[in-house]
């Protein structure tokens, strides 16, 4: 089901038909690197994981991670959504994207169109951002959408501090 769509974009509900997709993006060197090794290694894992993660999210918050796809031909090239993390008090925007993807704006393009969703439409009134330190490329995009640097955190069974942009 469609939930938003850009210029370029569509942003719709991730389904169980999606694994395939997920499978890959979630393995990805640099998933791995700064979201962490979530353990999807079959699609069968993919599905449980669009399950346990996304789908049960919107069941329960009627919003979530969006799977973004190319508005002219609907090949995927990532995700981008909202969600609400333990440990946290706001709704955090995630984002990440093949990186075939990256460099075409496509990125500000969602985020831009799910904060403004977020706000005007669920009446979210702060949506913060999280990244680790060193993700450069997370950084820019947040400040891009106009959240700031405000403070280093640690989540729950999470190791490592992350920064927090609101």
């Amino acid at each position: 089901m469609k939930v938003l769509e850009t210029e370029r974009l569509v942003l719709r509900l991730v389904t169980v038909d999606d694994a395939a997709f997920i499978l890959g993006l979630v393995n990805e060197p640099s998933w791995l690197r700064f979201i962490g090794d979530k353990g999807v290694r079959t699609e069968d894992d993919a599905r449980n994981y669009i399950l346990k993660g996304p789908v049960a999210m919107y069941e329960r918050t009627g919003f979530g991670l969006y799977l973004v796809e190319l508005r002219g031909d609907g090949t995927p090239i990532g995700l981008c959504g909202l969600i609400r993390r333990e440990g946290m008090d706001d709704v955090d925007i995630g984002f990440a994207f093949l990186p075939q993807f990256w460099g075409q704006g496509y990125g500000y393009e969602s985020a831009r169109a799910v904060m403004a969703h977020g706000k005007n439409v669920l009446g979210i009134p702060r949506i913060v951002a999280i990244t680790s330190p060193d993700n450069v490329a997370s950084i820019r995009l947040c400040e891009s959408i106009g959240l700031r640097f405000e403070r280093s955190i640690k989540l729950p069974k999470d190791d490592g501090e992350i920064s927090l942009y609101a």
